[in-house]
């Protein structure tokens, strides 16, 4: 479904999910700086990064895929290049390797963090 050997790039910034063709659309516009329908593939990872949209044009019209991971959350690639970036350029193997949930944390670490944040509160 999705082509290959095409350029992707992927938003940085979280993204809420709930946007639709034309919101994100505009994201591409105006943080990633391409026209939607020049053949690319646009990348964005939801608020809280256990889903992630990907947004392109088929040469007939724009598509959108959506995955949401049952467990764990999505990562940014490690590399130097994002941390001034709006969005950052992802080749093929980068793109599969996030698909396919490699690269994420086990809902155990997750469990840890967030109850670390908690305040405690007593009950009387």
């Amino acid at each position: 479904m999705i082509p290959s050997g095409v350029e992707i790039f992927m938003a940085v910034g979280p993204i809420d999910l709930r946007w639709g063709f034309n919101r994100l659309s505009g994201v591409v516009i105006e943080q990633i700086g391409r026209d939607v329908r020049c053949g690319a593939l646009f990348l964005f990872l939801g608020t809280r990064r256990h889903s992630l949209k990907i947004l392109f044009f088929d040469g007939t019209g724009l598509c959108l895929y959506y995955k949401r991971l049952d467990a764990g959350l999505f990562r940014l690639p490690n590399r130097d290049d994002i941390n001034n970036a709006t969005a950052i350029a992802v080749d093929d193997e980068e793109l599969n390797v996030l698909l396919d949930g490699i690269d994420i944390e086990t809902p155990v670490q997750r469990a840890r963090q967030q109850r670390a944040r908690k305040p405690s509160a007593s009950i009387h």
